[in-house]
């Protein structure tokens, strides 16, 4: 499976500065790589561990595209725009709102999202993704940063029928294929002011900018890491804009966020 560098708004790899990762599989072999626009550098080693020395070279049109990494935990974040809290209802929360959403919910770029539940209304969330890079418990903003390995795009998909009707939202955000993610990692990205959109059949949904967020990257990976201990791989949804809106089957969903890759996926 290849990637359309011209429909995925590559502009981000005008500088090969050891700063964008994936997961790929050739065959039966998976393993983590250095992107240089349409090549791969095979890495003998995950880079959120140590640092790893480049195996061989790859068309990126040869190899399928996986999930950037394997986190043993995604977290969410709810309402961290403060015009998305408007458009639903809700007040601004005075502190981070997360739960957690199931790891097998995880799905890579270019793949199909399956609707659990076609009678519901199932809504798309663009969000920017924070990828953990190291063992993180208690730490500062500044701490938190310094923890942060980048970043990547994401989306939330969300059963809005069963996330009215229960006080907790993993089920209604956790249904296999409801979180994908990708396709590449950023490592030098500064997420503080980022454009973000999501576009539905080529129609823009979402447009909102990172400024926006009432908690930023480094405040939300803080105030986690004081409760639930981080691991290198873990990912953070920190939430989305205004604008949601219904998917249904046939829809091809695009997430941009600046500086990034865009994640594509279509639905059934």
């Amino acid at each position: 499976m290849g990637i359309d560098l011209g429909r995925c708004h590559m502009e981000c790899f005008q500088e090969f500065s050891m700063a964008y990762y994936g997961r790929f599989q050739s065959e039966d072999r998976t393993f983590y790589g250095e992107v240089l626009r349409d090549k791969i550098l095979e890495l003998h080693a995950n880079p959120l561990l140590e640092a790893p020395s480049v195996v061989r070279e790859h068309p990126l049109a040869s190899l399928q595209i996986l999930v950037p990494v394997v986190p043993s935990k995604v977290i969410a974040v709810g309402l961290n725009y403060a015009d998305h809290a408007k458009e639903t209802g809700k007040p601004i929360p005075e502190e981070p709102l997360i739960w957690i959403k199931a790891n097998s919910s995880l799905l890579p770029h270019e793949s199909v999202i399956q609707i659990a539940y076609p009678e519901h209304r199932t809504d798309f969330e663009a969000e920017l993704c924070i990828v953990m890079g190291r063992h993180t418990k208690g730490v500062n903003e500044n701490g938190a940063v310094a923890s942060i390995f980048g970043y990547t795009c994401s989306q939330d998909i969300t059963d809005r029928t069963i996330q009215a009707r229960e006080s907790q939202w993993t089920r209604s955000k956790s249904f296999d294929t409801y979180t994908p993610i990708g396709p590449f990692i950023r490592t030098d990205l500064d997420p503080s002011n980022l454009r973000i959109q999501q576009f539905q059949n080529g129609m823009v949904r979402q447009d909102s900018r990172t400024t926006q967020c009432i908690f930023k990257p480094a405040q939300l990976v803080s105030f986690i890491s004081q409760h639930i201990t981080l691991l290198p791989g873990d990912v953070i949804l920190t939430g989305t804009p205004p604008g949601i809106h219904p998917i249904q089957k046939g829809d091809q969903l695009e997430v941009r966020i600046e500086g990034l890759a865009s994640l594509q996926n279509s639905v059934a």
